[in-house]
């Protein structure tokens, strides 16, 4: 980007006539690496209570659809309102871009504020929701406690990651993850091990590492062309609201429904396999989600190009980073989903080396991989329909792989074949999703 002249117009050409591969895979890398590097940290917990027992490996698997709310809200913010100010800076309007920054912004902490204060209160029902047996129950209480009182800054961090992205300023958003990450997994051996406090102080590692994220990339906010947040360019008025309602609710979908599918493994895995079965589904849930961040990185990059772009009508661009997005990733999908397929048990049993955990997790970890290399054209799909504004199509497309058809599979397929329905209900929604996406796809881009 040119360092003088007018930063709009700079940011402009930048992201209109910039070759669209080298655009994406510049605007990736640094996104990529964050999403590993968020995966790495979100497995980070998994990894170290592993060596504590299978119960307390089950408890942060339960924890983890409660995580999934928060940081679905905190995607649904931040994806709402940074679809938006790109689409308004690519035509020009950076008021409205300024307003939209903050307003997310501000909107996001309050419902971090209300969601600590609601969960602490009901607590042991929440618990009990998500599937704590009589043997998880302190565990699952003890670390989801201190998540839902990081939640503002959960959610905020989500947020201005994703409102720096859709700016052209990925850089910014993988230091202030990274940052984070970094905290946590030094944190988690010190605190779990060292100072003996258990699922406690895996807790306590995630929630220091989200503070520092958050503290880092409002820092991030700050620097260069950057949109900066101001209480006075906060307006929760409808029109920013439906903007991030339209923008966002995908995002929601797509998170929120994989809190719900989460909640649904556990439940039908412990009715059916006991804390064992909890435990392997959740190791595997872990390292699916680790190899989709690289993904899902690799999308995010395409994101900002593409609501730019569409913003000032070059169609053209939008297309082609659609399918230069959809080979490579999945290429790479095939390659990661064939080391999975063969390395199953030992990828499970390095996270919890029980035979019992290890033989539900390398089914489904080898069933979930079998189908991954779909997912390079569902997560596009979702992701160029979102960023084009195109919100009830997106909302379909995120809520296929773990609600549409996941909820209805997974109340019958466990019924039908016991355990191995409840490892086989991820692979056989996502093959179901992606003969759904594609018709999706070609509406959408026949027109570009």
């Amino acid at each position: 980007m040119k360092e003088n002249g007018n930063p709009n117009q700079d940011r402009y050409e930048y992201m209109t006539e910039t070759p669209v591969p080298k655009l994406i895979t510049t605007l990736a890398v640094p996104t990529i690496i964050s999403m590993l590097v968020t995966g790495i940290y979100n497995t980070a917990d998994t990894f170290f209570v592993g060596r504590i027992s299978t119960q307390a490996t089950a408890a942060v698997g339960l924890v983890f659809s409660v995580m999934a709310i928060i940081q679905a809200l905190g995607f649904f913010c931040g994806h709402g309102s940074g679809n938006y100010l790109a689409r308004m800076l690519g035509a020009g309007k950076t008021k409205e871009a300024d307003e939209m920054a903050s307003t997310g912004f501000a909107l996001a902490l309050i419902i971090g504020v209300l969601i600590a204060a609601v969960g602490i209160t009901y607590i042991e029902q929440i618990a009990s929701a998500v599937g704590a047996t009589a043997t998880t129950m302190e565990d699952t209480k003890n670390y989801m406690r201190i998540i839902l009182l990081g939640a503002p800054f959960m959610i905020g961090q989500f947020v201005v990651n994703n409102q720096l992205r859709f700016q052209g300023s990925a850089m910014f958003a993988m230091i202030g993850l990274m940052c984070g990450a970094v905290i946590n997994i030094a944190l988690d051996p010190l605190l779990i091990f060292v100072l003996g406090m258990g699922v406690t102080g895996a807790a306590l590692a995630t929630v220091c590492g989200q503070i520092v994220s958050f503290i880092v990339l409002l820092i991030g906010s700050m620097q260069g062309e950057n949109i900066r947040l101001s209480i006075r360019n906060v307006h929760i008025n409808g029109h920013y609201l439906l903007e991030i309602i339209n923008g966002g609710i995908p995002s929601l979908f797509r998170q929120g429904l994989a809190a719900i599918a989460t909640l649904l493994l556990n439940t039908y895995a412990g009715r059916l396999g006991g804390d064992a079965a909890i435990a392997g589904m959740s190791v595997v849930t872990r390292v699916l989600m680790l190899l989709a961040s690289a993904l899902i990185g690799f999308g995010q990059g395409y994101q900002p190009v593409c609501s730019f772009n569409y913003g000032a009508n070059r169609k053209d661009r939008v297309k082609e980073g659609y399918f230069f997005c959809v080979k490579y990733g999945t290429i790479f999908l095939f390659a990661v989903g064939s080391l999975c397929c063969i390395f199953a048990p030992q990828i499970v049993g390095w996270f919890r080396n029980d035979p019992e955990v290890i033989a539900v997790g390398r089914v489904a970890l080898r069933c979930q991989a079998a189908v991954l290399p779909l997912m390079g054209t569902i997560t596009m799909t979702n992701m160029m329909l979102q960023s084009t504004g195109k919100g009830f199509k997106a909302s379909v497309t995120a809520s296929a792989r773990n609600g549409i058809f996941f909820i209805p599979l997974i109340l019958i397929l466990p019924r039908l074949f016991g355990l191995t329905g409840v490892e086989i209900t991820q692979s056989c929604a996502d093959i179901l999703a992606f003969a759904l996406s594609v018709p999706l796809a070609y509406s959408e881009l026949k027109n570009c």
